[in-house]
């Protein structure tokens, strides 16, 4: 955020270059396989010196490790994580989506809105069904998930224009990449108060999203379950696995007052 859109206050209190080396991280946590230097500057809209300055103050401090041309995380970020996979949140969260994946034999999961993305927080996986690793951490577009769409259909259409990227990257034959499109969709979700994503993120994969509202009011996270297109219809997501997610969203609701 430019000094300028803030406060006096914030401008004193806010550190420029511990805000660049966070999103430096944050980064390198998106590329398993490790980023060059001029990578790293581009994905974070920063010049080559002061992506540098960051790198190797991380090199330094043990978050990242470099073999002279890539830079990539080390072990040690681990510990950055720890605390929020044991707090109480998680753990009163965590038994809620291992019920329900027993009962159901499916994936569930709860992640929260950062930014344009979302974070999972916790997940219970019955069986590999998607590519991706969807542990606790995993960062995803939230314009293109179940659970992204339940996050910003909440949000004003303000918020929409700032979250929603302007070019939206095709991921199957089925994403929704006309914008108008995307947009009547989170009305709808709004309206209905979940989201069905029909093969939209990777082919094969139906997923239906439900929120979880504080004091049954404001959205604070979301729940999912995914599952395969071959398996569950969508009349099955609606007519057997909507009530559940409702129910569990308001046992898990608490944990986050």
């Amino acid at each position: 955020m430019p000094l300028k859109n803030r406060t006096d206050k914030a401008s004193r209190d806010f550190v420029d270059a511990l805000a660049r080396g966070l999103d430096v991280l944050l980064t390198c946590a998106d590329a398993s396989e490790g980023l060059t230097l001029a990578e790293v500057a581009r994905r974070t809209d920063t010049t080559r010196a002061s992506a540098r300055r960051s790198l190797l103050t991380l090199v330094a401090k043990g978050y990242l490790v470099s073999d002279g041309r890539l830079f990539s995380l080390t072990p040690k970020v681990l510990a950055l994580a720890a605390p929020m996979i044991s707090a109480p949140l998680t753990r009163n969260v965590q038994p809620v989506l291992d019920e329900l994946s027993n009962r159901f034999d499916e994936s569930f999961s709860v992640a929260v809105l950062s930014g344009s993305d979302i974070i999972y927080l916790a997940r219970a996986e019955a069986r590999r069904i998607v590519s991706l690793n969807l542990g606790p951490g995993t960062r995803l577009p939230a314009w293109c998930t179940s659970l992204g769409r339940v996050l910003l259909a909440d949000l004003l259409p303000a918020d929409w224009a700032r979250l929603i990227p302007p070019v939206l990257v095709q991921r199957t034959v089925t994403t929704k990449t006309d914008r108008t499109l995307l947009l009547q969709e989170l009305r709808r979700v709004a309206e209905d108060g979940y989201s069905i994503l029909d093969e939209e993120l990777e082919p094969g994969l139906r997923s239906l999203a439900v929120p979880i509202r504080r004091q049954g009011k404001q959205v604070v996270a979301a729940l999912n379950v995914g599952t395969q297109s071959h398996r569950t219809s969508r009349n099955d997501l609606e007519e057997v696995f909507l009530p559940a997610l409702k129910q569990a969203a308001d046992i898990v609701a608490p944990a986050f007052y």
